[in-house]
């Protein structure tokens, strides 16, 4: 009997996940405890900051939330960090979990508006290299005046609404290529087989070149992400200020960025190149004209209040009226009134994507709190406050970079600007070289972590969302895919913060 109920017990045990995956986490719970006990808490931290990368990488195996969690609440056992620490951290970010929890759901509502514009641009736009031009474009201006993981959502939404479309129609009945006509039925079948590989990488590429570009506008200004509003609020900041400040960095590194999205689709390097299979445009052309051809009064009624209501929340997060969340929110309201979704199941839906990646971000939370508890970047902030001035905005880009690639880069920017603020109040640095400092903070968090998933939130989004086992975008897929990008956007970064500042 207990024999019988410890193999079920081991079987439910992160469920479908390989033997040796399952093993693995065991044991890094017991290494913890050794370490602990042998090594002391800092080394231990830094060793669960590798074991927490390690469940990100796997995530295509299991989901992250249930080993990862697991890893937290082990760290809040033994010591090194505390509920109330973690709740504090929460707290801290709650604009990011409101907007998880509404602002990606709002978009669930806006997907039909989004499928037709972005169908009528992939089958319109024959180039792949402007194509991918368009999608890193798209995402840098949207970045620069909305929040990355907005614009992740629209893009996870684009991505998976294509996928859907030729699946369900190649998979529904055998379309032959155009000039395939006389194919047997084997031949369609391999076909098929053939388009939707390529189909697959051809989705990968053009959402990397989007999500990059959310980092390349993000960067730029104060309310692309999250660090650069507490950037410019500790530097008396303000819009204009921020943009110009920044501009010596930010806008070579923009244009290098854009350049190296064109090169990569015209030499197919990392992964990237791959076009639009003729009989995948051939499905989404037909599926496009089909649409078009039925669309009732009421279909169109739908499209123009989503449109409406696009502009709006446009408006809405450019001028700042609400918390993005709470924006977010009002997006669901009036898709759902005025499209008459009504009924609670059908609006559930809309929060299936959202709410596991919100529940693994408070995991990465407990994870940062343990960063915070155990001190484990201060010996790497007094080294590089330790430094002569000349060299200190390179290595607080670098240390900034290298950091923010394994940790939230906001956390990040928060501990090294407020460590920095409180050596300028002392009087021990110039305003001039504060004001250095900050862009180097800013831009070190912002650029180097394309590296990994862990840095950028919108990173993490895609590679824990439904579309990325589709597209099949592992973790290191993804970093070989953002290596190019990591390494021109973090070159041309440390060379400006080095003799253009």
């Amino acid at each position: 009997m207990s024999s019988s109920v410890f193999n079920a017990f081991s079987k439910n045990f992160l469920g479908n996940a390989p033997n040796w995956y399952k093993l693995t986490i065991v044991g890094f719970l017991v290494a913890n405890i050794v370490l602990l006990t042998t090594a002391g808490s800092y080394i231990t931290g830094w060793v669960l900051i590798g074991e927490f990368i390690f469940t990100l990488a796997m995530a295509l195996k299991c989901y992250p939330l249930q080993p990862g969690g697991l890893l937290a609440l082990e760290a809040i056992l033994l010591g090194m960090t505390s509920p109330e620490t973690v709740y504090y951290e929460a707290v801290a970010n709650v604009e990011v979990i409101l907007l998880l929890m509404f602002m990606v759901a709002g978009i669930y509502f806006m997907r039909g508006l989004l499928l037709f514009v972005f169908t009528k641009v992939l089958t319109k736009v024959t180039s792949k290299a402007l194509l991918s031009l368009f999608f890193s474009l798209l995402g840098a201006a949207l970045s620069a005046f909305l929040d990355a993981l907005t614009v992740t959502a629209v893009l996870i939404s684009v991505g998976v609404g294509f996928y859907s479309v030729y699946h369900k129609v190649a998979s529904g009945k055998k379309i032959q290529h155009p000039d395939h006509d006389h194919a047997n039925d084997n031949e369609v079948v391999e076909l098929h087989r053939e388009d939707l590989d390529r189909f697959r990488k051809f989705l990968r590429s053009l959402i990397m070149h989007g999500v990059v570009g959310t980092a390349l506008g993000g960067v730029m200004t104060l309310v692309g992400e999250p660090q650069n509003l507490l950037i410019a609020e500790k530097a008396d900041w303000d819009f204009v200020h921020f943009f110009v400040v920044m501009a010596p960095v930010t806008l070579p590194v923009f244009f290098c960025g854009i350049l190296t999205c064109l090169l990569l689709e015209l030499t197919g390097w990392f992964g990237y190149g791959e076009k639009l299979p003729p009989q995948v445009r051939y499905v989404l052309e037909e599926y496009s004209a089909a649409e078009s051809a039925k669309y009732t009064t009421r279909d169109k009624a739908a499209l123009a209040v989503q449109g409406i209501t696009a502009i709006i929340l446009v408006l809405s997060l450019a001028f700042h009226v609400a918390a993005v969340g709470l924006v977010g929110l009002m997006v669901i309201v009036l898709l759902t009134a005025f499209n008459g979704v009504i009924e609670e199941h059908r609006i559930g839906h809309a929060f299936e994507e959202s709410l596991p990646f919100t529940a693994l971000l408070v995991v990465f939370f407990a994870v940062v709190s343990v960063i915070h508890d155990q001190h484990l970047f201060t010996p790497v902030i007094s080294w590089v406050l330790a430094m002569d001035e000349s060299i200190q905005p390179a290595m607080f880009f670098v240390a900034n970079g290298v950091l923010s690639a394994i940790s939230d880069n906001v956390f990040v920017a928060t501990v090294y600007i407020n460590e920095v603020k409180a050596v300028f109040d002392a009087g021990k640095i110039s305003r001039e070289h504060f004001d250095q400092l900050a862009v180097a903070i800013n831009t070190g968090t912002n650029l180097p972590s394309v590296a990994t998933p862990n840095g950028q939130a919108a990173f993490l989004f895609l590679l824990t969302s439904a579309l990325a086992p589709v597209i099949r975008l592992s973790y290191g897929r993804m970093v070989i895919m953002a290596l190019p990008y990591t390494i021109v956007l973090t070159g041309v970064g440390i060379f400006c913060v080095v003799f253009v500042l």
